[in-house]
């Protein structure tokens, strides 16, 4: 295992940022096993998508799944959830952290979701962002997955793989959602945040990565540590 000390230094205090070529390679690398990457978040339709996400802040996606696969047999719109009111809701979902809030706010964008968009999820991140608790990765999920647009929802696992590999020295979502809007390659933009979280999921883990697997060994500047 290298030392700390053998990690190449630069302006960022210890941080060392990939270059442009080392960059376009790790998305090839990641690409190359996993060319269409998607959500974990099992939905329906767009409204779905938008309520799993809701309820994915401080959960797993598997945990989410668990509790939306009944809830989504019988709610697919907003009009549907305001029907089944907010106690039916909760019963649903009372495995999932937060649950009362979230069952509140999912509620709430549900009527202004009808009230306002036709019972449509929007395409725009002003409008997504109006709806209660709906913040901006939130926004960015949607925009990206359902939309198709280069946007990058910046998560726990984007937030420490960021700076471990090289990306982005920022301390906040925002911050390393800037860094990588502008330095991933336009043809890798599309798909960045996925193969980031899944590679950060299974591969990059927290506590022990998994380095003798991991694609990005020979380009990561801390090579696991």
């Amino acid at each position: 295992m290298k030392k700390a000390s053998s990690v190449p230094e630069n302006d960022d205090g210890g941080f060392h940022r990939l270059n442009p070529d080392e960059i376009h390679r790790v998305f090839e690398l990641l690409s190359a096993g996993n060319p269409a990457p998607e959500t974990e978040l099992e939905s329906t339709n767009a409204y779905t998508l938008l309520v799993a996400v809701v309820l994915s802040a401080q959960m797993t996606d598997k945990g989410v799944n668990r509790a939306t696969g009944p809830l989504f047999e019988r709610v697919s719109t907003p009009a549907q959830m305001l029907e089944l009111g907010e106690d039916g809701l909760k019963e649903y979902i009372k495995s999932v952290n937060l649950y009362p809030t979230k069952a509140r706010h999912i509620i709430a964008m549900s009527r202004m979701l009808e009230d306002n968009f036709g019972g449509t999820v929007p395409g725009d991140r002003a409008s997504l962002e109006s709806l209660p608790g709906v913040g901006r990765k939130t926004a960015n999920v949607v925009l990206n997955v359902v939309f198709g647009e280069a946007a990058m929802p910046v998560d726990t696992h984007l937030l420490r793989l960021a700076p471990r590999l090289g990306l982005s020295s920022a301390a906040t979502p925002r911050g390393v959602e800037d860094d990588l809007m502008r330095i991933i390659p336009a043809a890798w933009i599309r798909h960045a945040h996925h193969w980031l979280l899944l590679h950060g999921r299974y591969v990059c883990v927290a506590r022990k990565p998994k380095c003798a697997e991991c694609v990005l060994s020979v380009l990561c500047p801390r090579n696991g540590l």
